[in-house]
């Protein structure tokens, strides 16, 4: 490269960076060299396009985070803050500062009276060596403050963007994202969410010698059954007509803990972990968040993720993708047909059908628990927290799973980061509540533990060649892809009648009807997707009717789901078919891999290609 080429490569490099005569610094607050107590939220990356810092401290104060900055150039800068008030009323309880150099920007932020994402002015700060730089995130409250981003600009007219698709652009030219994403590989099978389902669909495919890549945006697997969230498993695998599915899930099982367990051990995410790395065919990624497909018709060639600490991106390519995400992510942002909420009577024939179909869906639960403790302990009031009285609150030392919001007031996934701080706001009052009002029967009791990643139960349900209904559950319909068997009730929640007559409209509390189910099996094209050719599912997203979901939902039952996809994967792939293809030209070789016993199957080893 000769010299002239060369400074102008350098200069339309830093162009972007300097913008064009002013210096800037752009700072993602999950890329915090050292984060403290504060924890790292994805749960709205599909909202925010971004993670964010969240000081989940329980009402008390975390330990702060930093990291060290490096500046374009000397000067004076200004300062924007991304955060918002998220229960601001009318002021919330997020309260938090930062600090450059120790020396605090402006006043303080998180209480601005507005649950809004948005950018606050800090002030100016004046930057006298390019290198050695703090920036310092001070939490105030312990109650759940965050924040997105901080950004300096040697120009006060340069305020970033708000609206969140135009702050993805900005926030990827700033990153340095630009050139695309970093080349993992060409899979055999990629799955997407390591849930029960996406890890149980990961370990089945390895094991029969396919090149796996499973991508989980939390840093443990398991998904609701995980610390982070501490819901039990539930579903039978010993009632199996295929007793070969289910034995993954009994590896992965650390046995019941109950809901919201305050040990965190109890739910086996070292278990869990310690499996899927011990198979040499899978190749895993924690904390990474899929949020973009390339396609070549009808089917999905790559998966773009981003690490939601260092927002690095990655590609990954595949000849078969599995779905396993709970919110049908893959298949949306592949154009699968998917459906959402209830549909009606009419439509589907089902008695438990309501009559108009409606968005309703059942909510998502954040669990928690208190301890008994030797020495007395307080809490301070909450007026920013749901209310609660003597006439109506609920009186218990721990959460189970009835502690749930959505209902179709809240879209579980639009709308993840309200249901979430709605059941905080839940939480946090009644228990303010039973600290300052029932102080004889709580005085030594203390939290142990708040989830701050939501279960959720139900979003989008991906339709297959095969919608599972009321009827195929209850009739027992045995049809010739029949594969896992499922046990659980039709399980599906409502708001409890008490709770809604003092929370019309904002309930957070749960009831339901059991309908007891014979063992059942639920069909093989339940499990792909009816218009991707080449996108299996497993999880609580099959291709069922709302009715026949609240059975199939629980997590056992959606690791033997995940099971029969990574044997139907290597099916398609040893035969060079499709999802379809592997029901309507080689169904006899799928059933008989779940039919074998133990481990056998009939192909030791995989063909070469």
């Amino acid at each position: 490269m000769n010299q002239s080429k060369h400074l102008l490569w350098v200069m339309l490099a830093v162009m972007p960076l300097l913008g064009f005569g002013q210096d800037k610094l752009f700072v993602e607050a999950e890329s915090f060299e050292d984060i403290g107590g504060w924890v790292i939220d994805q749960q709205s990356f599909d909202v925010l396009y971004s993670s964010y810092l969240m000081a989940h401290g329980m009402g008390k104060p975390v330990e702060s985070a930093s990291t060290s900055l490096e500046f374009p150039a000397t000067g004076t800068y200004h300062v924007w803050v991304r955060t918002k008030d998220w229960a601001p009323f009318p002021k919330g309880p997020g309260e938090f500062k930062l600090l450059f150099n120790d020396q605090p920007i402006g006043d303080t932020f998180g209480v601005s009276g507005s649950d809004e994402w948005d950018w606050y002015y800090g002030g100016e700060v004046k930057v006298e060596n390019k290198r050695e730089n703090t920036l310092t995130a001070e939490d105030l409250t312990g109650f759940n403050g965050r924040f997105d981003a901080v950004y300096f600009s040697t120009s006060k007219q340069d305020m970033p963007p708000n609206d969140h698709k135009e702050l993805l652009t900005f926030r990827k030219k700033m990153l340095n994202l630009t050139d695309g994403p970093e080349d993992v590989g060409d899979f055999d099978l990629v799955v997407v969410g390591g849930g029960i389902a996406g890890t149980t669909a990961a370990i089945s495919a390895a094991r029969m010698g396919l090149k796996v890549a499973l991508i989980q945006n939390r840093p443990v697997l398991g998904g609701n059954n995980s610390s982070e969230i501490r819901v039990h498993l539930m579903g039978r695998v010993d009632l199996n007509h295929y007793p070969k599915l289910g034995r993954i899930v009994r590896e992965l099982d650390n046995g019941d803990p109950g809901n919201g367990n305050p040990d965190a051990a109890r739910y086996g995410d070292d278990r869990k972990l310690a499996v899927v790395q011990a198979e040499p065919n899978i190749s895993l990624h924690l904390n990474t968040h899929a949020y973009q497909v390339e396609m070549e018709g009808n089917k999905i060639r790559a998966v773009i993720a981003r690490d939601i600490a260092t927002n690095h991106e990655y590609r990954f390519k595949g000849t078969y993708f599995s779905d396993c995400t709970g919110d049908g992510t893959l298949g949306f942002l592949a154009g699968a047909e998917y459906r959402w909420g209830r549909e009606s009577r009419e439509e589907t024939g089902e008695s438990m059908a309501p009559e108009q179909a409606d968005d309703f869906t059942l909510g998502t639960s954040n669990l928690w628990a208190s301890l008994p403790k030797e020495e007395p302990s307080d809490f301070p009031e909450t007026p920013w927290a749901l209310q609660f009285s003597d006439e109506y609150h609920i009186d218990d030392h721990k959460a189970d799973w009835q502690w749930e919001t959505g209902f179709g007031n809240f879209n579980t996934v639009y709308e993840a980061e309200q249901i979430r701080d709605h059941n905080l706001r839940a939480i946090f009052g009644n228990w303010s509540y039973l600290k300052n009002q029932k102080a004889d029967q709580y005085a030594n009791h203390e939290l142990a533990w708040v989830a701050y990643i939501g279960g959720k139960r139900e979003s989008r349900r991906l339709m297959g060649d095969h919608v599972l209904t009321q009827m195929d559950i209850q009739d027992g319909v045995m049809y010739p892809d029949g594969c896992v068997t499922a046990t659980w009730t039709i399980d599906l929640h409502f708001p409890d009648a008490k709770n809604s007559k003092y929370f019309p409209g904002e309930e957070f509390f749960a009831a339901t009807t059991h309908i007891k189910v014979a063992p059942y099996t639920i069909p093989y094209r339940s499990l792909y997707s009816k218009n991707i050719d080449n996108l299996f599912m497993a999880g609580r997203n099959i291709s069922t009717t709302h009715v026949a979901f609240g059975s199939t939902r629980v997590m056992r039952t959606c690791g033997m789901m995940g099971e029969a996809v990574g044997y139907a994967a290597f099916v398609a792939n040893i035969n060079g078919s499709t999802p379809r293809g592997v029901y309507t030209d080689h169904l006899d070789e799928f059933m008989g891999i779940i039919e074998s016993p133990l481990n056998i199957h009939p192909y030791p080893t995989l063909p070469k290609n």
